[in-house]
């Protein structure tokens, strides 16, 4: 594979790597039990979720920034994020003494939002998608006369990024496949370059949230494609159009761009908190994703990339109890019996017995297709996965009772 001369190159990702000396963290590769069992060979986790800010953006950032005149840091950065890159422009700038502004979206997850500020930016919210908030991000630019620092789409952020994969051949040297998730191309170009340039014998793999892939169209038609609409829970990823230099890396360097499913998210951050004791934000869960959900054929020993690790509390609790249910594990369903005394408590007694647990139960009487003297019950229960579910189910209904889903 040739890299042409407009691509960034392995000497500019070298030289991010001696000015990030002593700013970055030399993240760890840790292995992954429940992955190499599925794959039948080696898995790693490369874990820039333990990143300085949460995440591998401060790589990029920092790079930018340090390698800015005189003249443009006294006219300060301004940066457009949904979190990730706002921490990281934010923490560079402080480093570096630049001053900051940073535009959100209405609805960032407020602990980035507030770890934004606490770094030192002025916040800003504008639009509601990361797309809406850099069209903000650059009028500001040019009205104040602030030098727009992109996520991604830039050689010096790329550069910054690619160092990832300079750490990714060192520690795990016989890697044969890298996989990452993809948002606008900063990250898989830079890692793309590296590899590529040491080793173009190992395998890059991109991953994109399926309600929010922007580059299987663009790729499939030979130019930045931008979707009409777009959303995910994984929100670190969920931009509507790549990068016009990280497309061409992409294009020309990266070998397969698939995608996975919000229960294939919500699964995979539920087997790194319970399996690998891994907090990370759904975007930088979707390489494991794929792995797990089978969308991609890979020689071991693999790489997966955890991004980032900065997840709102309370999504995570959502994505907890989604995983659950994804995985067979949480089952909500309805029940009708009979209004009585006693009946509950039977209904309930017979749950146990079948080894589940109840986790809550909601009352209801007030409907016509209810006879008289019957109640309708919701029911949340947790299971020991799919199995247990459908054993749980069949036995209720062998018992006499109505089982139905989805009211």
């Amino acid at each position: 594979m040739t890299v042409s001369s407009d691509l960034v190159t392995l000497a500019e990702i070298e030289a991010a790597r001696h000015l990030l000396a002593g700013v970055t963290r030399l993240t760890p590769v840790e292995p992954s039990r429940p992955l190499t069992a599925k794959l039948g060979g080696p898995a790693w986790l490369k874990c820039e979720n333990l990143q300085r800010a949460g995440s591998f953006k401060v790589r990029g950032a920092y790079v930018r920034l340090a390698r800015l005149s005189a003249e443009e840091r006294r006219r300060g950065v301004v940066a457009a994020s949904a979190g990730n890159h706002a921490q990281g422009v934010a923490l560079a700038a402080g480093l570096l003494g630049i001053s900051s502004t940073v535009y959100m979206p209405h609805g960032a997850p407020l602990p980035k939002i507030a770890a934004t500020k606490g770094y030192g930016a002025a916040v800003e919210f504008a639009g509601s998608t990361v797309d809406e908030a850099l069209v903000a991000a650059k009028e500001f630019a040019e009205r104040t006369g602030a030098v727009f620092i992109h996520p991604f789409d830039h050689p010096d952020v790329i550069a910054g990024q690619g160092t990832v994969a300079l750490e990714i051949l060192e520690q795990v040297p016989e890697v044969k496949t890298v996989i990452t998730g993809v948002g606008g191309g900063g990250l898989i170009s830079g890692l793309a370059v590296g590899i590529k340039a040491l080793r173009p014998d190992v395998r890059v793999i991109g991953v994109q949230a399926a309600d929010a892939a922007a580059f299987p169209p663009s790729l499939a038609q030979g130019r930045p494609v931008r979707l009409e609409n777009f959303g995910t829970i994984a929100d670190g990823i969920a931009v509507g159009r790549p990068g016009d230099i990280t497309f061409e890396h992409v294009a020309k360097l990266v070998d397969e761009v698939v995608t996975v499913t919000e229960e294939d998210i919500s699964r995979a951050l539920l087997m790194l908190l319970e399996r690998g004791k891994m907090v990370v934000e759904p975007a930088g869960s979707v390489g494991v994703a794929a792995l797990l959900a089978g969308v991609v054929t890979v020689r071991t020993p693999v790489v997966a990339v955890l991004s980032g690790g900065n997840i709102d509390p309370m999504l995570m609790l959502r994505v907890i109890e989604h995983g659950l249910a994804a995985a067979g594990r949480y089952l909500t369903f309805t029940v009708r019996c009979g209004d009585r005394p006693g009946h509950l408590a039977k209904l309930l007694t017979y749950i146990a017995e079948q080894g589940a647990n109840v986790v809550d139960v909601a009352h209801r009487r007030q409907d016509s297709r209810l006879q008289l003297g019957e109640v309708e019950l919701g029911l949340s229960v947790e299971t020991r996965g799919s199995e247990h579910s459908d054993r749980l189910v069949n036995a209720l209904r062998s018992a006499g009772y109505t089982v139905t889903f989805g009211v």
